[in-house]
């Protein structure tokens, strides 16, 4: 059906960031087509993806499996493939319309930068790392930056970690509740093939690790921030290429635990030594990497170009988080009642 509103088509809708979008852009006007396995226009239907794509003002990209688990080489290959294929799948679908979107933004991480404990890695100096996280990364710009799309301003989101009620935040704040919110310390591992590289120009060998005595940097951004950003994004036509999405001071490991334990309510937080992570997080099914690497990333081309972050208080930003869950909570069992 024909509309005079601005087309958004917003691929990986189904995500903790793509539901949040898709909400937000219907609610600033947009017409929104989801893209995802059960949506209305799904990945192996390459004929209705080039229909929603052609005269669409704005292609945003979230698509891929969650990183919040073990890193299998089932899940490793499936991780790989459902970033890199999902992104070839648009730009064949961009480049045949014949009225392509003026704006495709797509998702990338942080993670591409190396553990860095001595300064911030921004756009024009950051230093790309190794291992399967990082050849993920760049795999997937790689895939997005290919070939010649020269009506369609391409825009890479390389985001820190998002805060909101997600698979990083839920995962932090359930190491809080069960007491192991003190300090992460990095250390020593026993050998294995979990962090090895992937794709076709592979990187790293043996898991690293370092002795971060808990003080490892941790970039983040409030999910708010992450729409606030592409709604930036849309308006700034001359920035185009990677962009690192993350508040301006990154935290620190020590910050964060004590944060996170503020929030919850719990007094008590273990340190917790390389060794113990990893069987806490082979129970909890995810990897000590997503709180042990050190990500420390700054937002030097939003920043430049005017962009100013309305959450940068790391302890308010998950007090947000955890309020709106306890909202959410009896809503939910009234509705569990209703249905019973």
């Amino acid at each position: 059906m024909s509309t005079d509103r601005p087309r958004a088509v917003v691929a990986g809708a189904g995500g903790f960031i793509g539901e949040a979008l898709a909400a937000s852009l219907r609610a600033d006007g947009y017409d929104v087509v989801e893209v995802g396995r059960t949506s209305r226009v799904s990945w192996n239907d390459p004929e209705a993806l080039r229909a929603a794509i052609d005269g669409a003002d704005l292609l945003v990209n979230l698509a891929g499996k969650s990183v919040d688990c073990r890193y299998t080489d089932a899940n490793r290959d499936a991780i790989l493939a459902s970033r890199v294929e999902t992104t070839r799948a648009l730009h064949d679908a961009v480049a045949a319309a014949s009225v392509p979107p003026g704006l495709w933004v797509n998702s990338s991480t942080a993670t591409i930068y190396r553990h860095a404990m001595d300064r911030p890695n921004t756009e024009p100096t950051g230093e790309l790392g190794a291992g399967f996280s990082v050849d993920v990364a760049k795999a997937w710009e790689r895939a997005f930056f290919a070939g010649d799309l020269p009506a369609t301003r391409r825009v890479a989101l390389r985001l820190a970690i998002v805060v909101g009620d997600g698979p990083a935040t839920r995962m932090l704040l359930t190491l809080a509740r069960t007491g192991l919110g003190g300090p992460q310390h990095d250390g020593w591992v026993p050998p294995h093939r979990r962090y090895r590289g992937i794709g076709d120009e592979p990187t790293g060998g043996r898991p690293p690790w370092y002795r971060t005595r808990g003080r490892q940097r941790f970039s983040w951004v409030h999910i708010d921030d992450v729409l606030d950003a592409i709604r930036f994004l849309v308006r700034r036509d001359d920035i185009a290429g990677v962009v690192n999405v993350a508040v301006p001071e990154a935290s620190d490991n020590r910050s964060l635990m004590r944060s996170l334990r503020s929030v919850v309510g719990m007094p008590v937080g273990i340190p917790s030594l390389r060794w113990m992570l990893e069987i806490a997080m082979w129970v909890l099914r995810t990897e000590p990497e997503l709180i042990l690497k050190s990500r420390w990333v700054a937002p030097e081309r939003l920043v430049d170009a005017g962009f100013r972050f309305s959450h940068t208080d790391l302890r308010e930003a998950l007090a947000s988080v955890e309020r709106e869950r306890r909202l959410r909570r009896p809503a939910a069992r009234r509705t569990r009642s209703a249905r019973s």
